[in-house]
C-alpha cells in the first residue's frame, strides 16, 4: 500500500524522502521488520523505538513514523507526527482498510462488569441471529476461532487486524472491552463507536506504571464518550458526571433508580444448593434515541401494550439471571440497553439472559448437593469486597472464601484482601496464586497481617490444590465457597514460567480422588 493512503487521516510531517514510496507491511516490533517494513518509533515504559532505527533500517525498513528527528539513510522516508501510538492507530486502519466500517462496533469500559457484560451482549445478539465477533479480558473470538487474550485491549495493530478478520468473516457487530489503559495509550483511537457502555468507576490502575491519579483514570475513562455516537451510561453512579463531561454522543442511562431510562425494580434472590441467581422486573420509559412509546394490540384480543418506538417490544418484562447479585443487574440492563437497538426480541433477550455463562465471573461449578462453589476471578480488595458482600446476601450457613495473591505486586493489596476476608468470609483459606518470582509463604505471610486486623478465622495451606480439596471435603449443608483470584486463568506463574493450572480440573481431580 501507499504511505501516502496510510496517512490520509494523520496530521504529519515528512522530514525526508517521499510519501509516494510502496510499503510491504507496518510493524512497532523491531523484531518483525523485514524489507519494505514501515517501522512505529514508540516510547514504551521500559524501552524507546527511535533507539532502534539503526537495527530496523539494517533489516529493510523503508519507513519510519516517528516523533523526534532521527538519523536514517536518504532512501528511507522519515515521518514526523505528535504521538506515534495515536499515528499507529490510525495507519493500521487504513492498512487494512477501514474494517469497523463494515460493521458496528460496542464499546465497553468501566471499573468492574465490563467482561461478564461483553458475554451477556454477545449471547443476546447471538440469539437474536446476528453474527458477532468479541474482543476481551479472556479472549478474542472471531467466528468459531478463540485466541487467547495478553490484554483487556490489545495494540492497535492488533485490534485492526482483528476487525479484518471478523469483518471478512461476516461477522456484523462487534463488542469489546475498552480498558482505561487502552484509551490512554490510544490502542482505540479512530474507531467508530456506534455505542460506548459506562458500567461503573472507582479508584483503581492509579500507580506509577498505569494512571497517576484517580481523575486521570476517570478522564481517559471518558474519551469513549467523544468517540461514539450513543452513550449508554449507569445513572446510579456517583462519578457519572465527570465520565461525560465533553461528551459528543447522544446518552442514555440504565440503573436502579427510576431516573434511568431502563431500570430494575423488585428484585429478589433466588437460592438453592448449587445455585444463586436474581430475578427482576424490567422497565423502559422511553429515550430520544428509541422514540415515543406507542399502544399496540396484542394477538387477537382487544388488549393494548405499550411497546417502544423504536423496537416495538414490550417496555416491561421480567428478567432471571443464572449469576448472582445486584452487580448482575447491572450487567444484564446494559446489555438490554445495547440489544434494544439492534431491535432484539424480548423473547431472546430473556433466554440468552438465563443461559448466559462467562469463564470465572461468579461461575458456577457443581460439586455437592449441600453447598455452593464457584470460581471468581476477583483479585483486589475492590473486587472481593463486592463479591462477598452480595454473596452474604444469600444468606450462607457459611462464607468460605480461598485466595491468594500475586508475587511482585503491591503488599497493600495483601494486607487489604486478607482484611476484607477475615471481615466477610466466615472462613478464608489462604493459600498460593501466581507467586511469580517472590516465596508462597512470604505471600501468606502479608495475607495474615491484613486477616489478623479482623477476628476472622482462617487455614493456611500453601498449595493451590490441596487447598481447594480442604474446602470440598469440608463444605457444610448451606455454605458459599468462592475461589476468588484465578478465574480464567488456567495457568500458575512461578518463576518466570507458566505451569498448567486449571481450578476446574483441579476440582474433577479432586472429586476423582486423584
Amino acid at each position: 500500500m501507499k504511505l501516502s493512503k496510510l496517512l490520509e487521516r494523520v496530521d504529519y510531517r515528512c522530514l525526508q524522502g517521499t510519501v509516494d514510496v510502496e510499503v510491504k507491511n507496518v510493524v512497532n516490533d523491531s523484531r518483525k521488520v523485514e524489507k519494505g517494513s514501515l517501522f512505529f518509533c514508540i516510547r514504551g515504559a521500559v524501552t524507546d523505538g527511535h533507539r532502534f532505527v539503526p537495527d530496523v533500517v539494517e533489516r529493510g525498513a523503508k519507513v519510519l513514523v516517528v516523533e523526534e528527528p532521527v538519523e536514517a539513510p536518504a532512501d528511507v522516508t522519515v515521518v514526523q507526527v505528535e504521538d506515534t501510538r495515536y499515528a499507529m492507530a490510525l495507519i493500521s486502519a487504513a492498512y487494512f482498510d477501514y474494517p469497523a466500517n463494515e460493521m458496528k462496533i460496542i464499546g465497553i469500559t468501566g471499573t468492574k462488569g465490563k467482561t461478564t457484560t461483553t458475554y451477556m451482549v454477545k449471547s443476546i445478539l447471538e440469539s437474536a441471529g446476528y453474527k458477532v465477533g468479541l474482543i476481551g479480558t479472556i479472549e478474542t473470538i472471531i467466528g468459531d476461532e478463540v485466541i487467547p487474550a495478553e490484554h483487556t485491549t490489545p495494540e492497535s495493530y492488533t485490534i485492526q487486524e482483528y476487525f479484518r478478520r471478523m469483518a471478512d468473516e461476516g461477522c456484523q457487530i462487534v463488542v469489546m472491552e475498552v480498558s482505561s489503559q487502552g484509551l490512554m495509550l490510544h490502542r482505540t483511537a479512530g474507531i467508530p463507536f456506534e455505542i460506548g457502555i459506562f458500567t461503573n468507576i472507582e479508584p483503581d490502575h492509579i500507580g506509577p506504571a498505569e494512571h497517576a491519579s484517580f481523575e486521570d483514570y476517570m478522564e481517559c475513562k471518558s474519551r469513549l464518550f467523544r468517540q461514539c455516537k450513543l452513550g449508554i451510561v449507569n445513572a446510579d453512579d456517583a462519578h457519572l458526571e465527570a465520565i461525560l463531561k465533553g461528551h459528543t454522543c447522544e446518552v442514555e442511562s440504565f440503573g436502579l433508580s427510576e431516573k434511568a431510562d431502563i431500570h430494575a425494580e423488585n428484585l429478589q434472590l433466588v437460592s438453592r444448593p448449587g445455585y444463586l441467581g436474581i430475578v427482576y422486573h424490567a422497565v423502559c420509559r422511553g429515550t430520544q434515541t428509541c422514540g415515543d412509546l406507542e399502544q399496540t394490540q396484542t394477538g387477537k384480543t382487544d388488549v393494548r401494550e405499550t411497546v417502544c418506538g423504536l423496537c416495538k417490544e414490550p417496555v416491561e418484562f421480567d428478567v432471571e439471571i443464572d449469576i448472582p447479585g445486584k452487580f448482575s443487574v447491572y450487567n444484564s440492563l446494559t446489555a438490554i440497553a445495547i440489544c434494544r437497538h439492534f431491535r432484539v426480541a424480548v423473547d431472546d433477550i430473556q433466554k440468552a439472559l438465563k443461559t448466559a455463562k462467562v469463564k470465572g465471573r461468579v461461575e458456577m461449578v457443581k460439586v455437592s448437593d449441600e453447598f455452593t462453589l464457584m470460581i471468581d476471578y476477583a483479585h483486589n480488595a475492590m473486587a472481593l469486597e463486592s463479591l462477598l458482600t452480595t454473596l452474604r446476601e444469600y444468606h450462607p450457613h457459611r462464607l468460605v472464601c480461598l485466595f491468594g495473591c500475586g508475587g511482585n505486586r503491591s503488599k497493600l493489596r495483601r494486607y487489604e484482601m486478607g482484611e476484607v476476608s477475615g471481615r466477610l468470609a466466615d472462613l478464608t483459606i489462604i493459600t498460593s496464586d501466581n507467586p511469580r518470582y517472590e516465596k508462597p509463604e512470604d505471600i501468606i505471610a502479608d495475607i495474615v497481617t491484613g486477616m489478623e486486623k479482623t477476628d476472622g478465622k482462617y487455614v493456611k495451606i500453601t498449595d493451590r490444590k490441596e487447598a481447594i480439596a480442604y474446602a470440598i471435603h469440608h463444605g457444610e449443608p448451606g455454605d458459599i465457597v468462592v475461589l476468588a483470584g484465578k478465574g480464567h486463568e488456567d495457568y500458575q506463574e512461578i518463576e518466570g514460567k507458566h505451569y498448567p493450572m486449571d481450578e476446574r480440573v483441579l476440582i474433577r481431580e479432586i472429586l476423582e480422588g486423584r
